[in-house]
């Protein structure tokens, strides 16, 4: 500063005055530029790479804001932090928003961007015990958990495919035992992501013996991870949300063009040597969840409502709740970009 002011007692008056207006024009409008804050629902992965790509080249800053992007230890975090205000957005499962929701009467945040258009989730088995589609599991030891809604999605899943749930040894496990406890063989099949089977690989289990069932693949028309919006930022900051969205989409746009080059932008921040899995992990959800014949019609961000009201119906079949919302309880898509701007590679206009 003392630099700058020696350099401008050199200068002719009016110099001095366009130089100090030109510094004030720019110390305006990096004031102005609206600060947004994003938390995902749990550590940085794969699942972060279109939004960390948006944020690092530069397409965020293109439409003016200023974005912070935040790991969280849960989904219920995640939530929480978004109902409280001290984040505008979080990139949490539609499913846990509901649940959240029908807890917390009153709490006005919807989701705004649907991210994963079919739910994620599988059931995975192991050949060697005879499982090779639903009807095997009857009396088979399965494993799930409450943290990320496996075990919710199970039982949609065995009431759908009509298994006697009575007839399940089901156990409630932590998701740090659930994988292992599938490669030791202490259970037959369990309940994740579909991309779980990346690690199940890593940990030694034959390929070969790995059956994986889609539940989207076995009548579950559940959506998976969306963009949740807090109350202030839908009711206050439309333009800047419009302008994240945007950006979001480029971003999701980009990572199904070079999803090599997307998960980059994660490893960075994590460890350099998951970079095949996480790639891995990238490919089998751009396939399965992100980029679908529904998303290729429709383009990113947007849902059904029809089967988004079809979705509440059977989230209902395996979680209790107070009161069933309505899909525009849900869902507000007043916020996408027009669909020229959120179609993926390959996607036909209309």
């Amino acid at each position: 500063m003392g630099r700058l002011l020696r350099r401008l007692l050199l200068l002719p008056a009016t110099a001095v005055v366009v130089v100090l207006a030109a510094v004030s024009i720019l110390a305006s409008a990096a004031a102005a530029q609206p600060y947004v804050k994003f938390t995902l629902d749990g550590r940085i992965d794969s699942r972060a790479a279109p939004f960390l790509l948006a944020l690092d080249r530069g397409w965020l800053k293109a439409e003016g804001l200023d974005v912070s992007i935040d790991p969280a230890t849960s989904p219920q975090e995640a939530l929480t932090r978004v109902a409280a205000g001290t984040y505008d957005l979080a990139l949490v499962d539609i499913n846990a928003l509901i649940k959240f929701r029908d807890q917390t009467p009153g709490v006005a945040m919807p989701a705004v961007f649907m991210v994963e258009n079919r739910l994620p989730f599988a059931v995975l088995a192991r050949r060697g015990r005879g499982i090779v589609g639903p009807k095997e599991l009857d009396g088979k030891r399965l494993g799930a958990s409450t943290a990320d809604g496996s075990l919710t999605y199970l039982q949609v899943f065995d009431k759908l495919n009509g298994i006697d749930p009575a007839r399940l040894r089901l156990e409630t496990v932590a998701l740090p035992v659930r994988e292992p406890m599938l490669a030791s063989g202490q259970v037959d099949a369990i309940a994740a992501r579909t991309a779980t089977v990346v690690d199940l690989r890593a940990r030694g289990v034959p390929a070969e013996d790995i059956v994986v069932l889609p539940m989207a693949d076995y009548g579950v028309v559940l959506y998976g991870q969306a963009i949740v919006a807090s109350a202030r930022m839908v009711a206050e900051r439309g333009v800047a949300l419009r302008s994240f969205l945007r950006a979001a989409a480029r971003g999701l746009e980009e990572t199904a063009r070079d999803p090599a080059k997307a998960i980059d932008v994660v490893v960075q921040r994590t460890d350099a040597s998951s970079r095949a899995r996480e790639l891995a992990k990238l490919e089998i959800d751009l396939a399965g969840s992100l980029v679908t014949p529904e998303v290729r019609e429709n383009g990113f961000g947007a849902v059904d409502m029809a089967r988004l009201g079809r979705a509440i119906d059977q989230l209902a079949l395996g979680t209790e709740l107070r009161v069933k919302p309505k899909p525009t309880d849900v869902f507000d898509p007043s916020f996408l970009p027009p669909l020229d701007e959120r179609l993926p590679p390959g996607g036909a206009a209309r």
